[in-house]
């Protein structure tokens, strides 16, 4: 079990490392040019995230048990998923040092880190497989967020398709992040005594540290995407300028640079 998943690993690294190589090739970028770098990173973390978002609703679908027995119980496919989401995180951490100074990466940096060493757990060990499969649910508003990224990458904010990423972001925040994160959170309070205490104390500041960050993304969002994007009644003040609106707060807003950058 521990080779496997180490080679599912390795194997899963040098593939998301050949992806950023492909797309290099592409959407080659100078040093003044961090755009096509940022289109790059993000188009192989949208991968990431739909391949193993859809697989563990898949797998918790057909396979109920894994959320039963998060510990022991997890069909051996289910350590692959795990494994190949723990190549990505090592790839994409090895990407943002090679193109980011570590003053700028070195949040997702701690992330990245966090995140390896909770699932590196169920490789090493066997165990809680399903625990991880169960965290690997976030990755589907991640999809979402990684799209809206690349539109506003595209500086298709506003837009139609932008409104519908930006709406999608915030459908699948509870369902598919905030109510993930709340039931390991729960599971790990009521089974602690079944847990070592370095897992217990690592897993609870992971998730306080993501749930904390969810609501605070969802929340940014929502102010910057939908309320400040409000269509405003027609009423006598300020004229409009271009790429500039004045919503009805009166605060005005550019539309031509996009407010928020997040990777998530």
């Amino acid at each position: 079990m521990e080779s496997s998943g180490l080679l599912v690993t390795c194997c899963s690294f040098a593939a998301f490392r050949g992806m950023h190589w492909g797309l290099q090739l592409l959407l080659p970028s100078g040093p003044a040019d961090r755009d096509n770098w940022k289109w790059r990173n993000i188009c192989v973390s949208l991968v990431h995230s739909l391949l193993t978002g859809a697989g563990a609703l898949l797998g918790l679908a057909l396979h109920p048990h894994m959320v039963a027995d998060p510990i022991h119980g997890h069909p051996p496919w289910a350590l692959v998923l795990v494994a190949v989401s723990v190549g990505y995180f090592l790839a994409d951490g090895t990407d943002m040092l090679w193109n980011q100074t570590l003053d700028q990466a070195w949040e997702l940096l701690c992330h990245h880190l966090m995140v390896v060493s909770c699932l590196s757990t169920a490789i090493l060990s066997g165990h809680y497989v399903g625990f991880s499969v169960v965290s690997l649910l976030l990755e589907l508003n991640s999809a979402c967020l990684h799209i809206r990224k690349l539109l506003l990458l595209s500086h298709q904010a506003p837009s139609l398709a932008f409104s519908m990423a930006s709406w999608a972001s915030l459908a699948t925040l509870a369902p598919f992040r905030l109510l993930p994160l709340g039931w390991m959170s729960l599971w790990l309070i009521q089974q602690h005594h079944r847990v070592p205490t370095a897992l217990v104390v690592l897993g609870g500041i992971g998730l306080l540290t993501v749930g904390v960050m969810s609501i605070i993304l969802g929340v940014r969002i929502l102010i910057s995407d939908v309320l400040r994007s409000r269509p405003c009644p027609s009423t006598s003040g300020p004229k409009e300028t271009r790429g500039t609106r004045i919503c009805c707060d009166g605060e005005p807003v550019n539309r031509d640079t996009p407010t928020l950058s997040i990777k998530n």
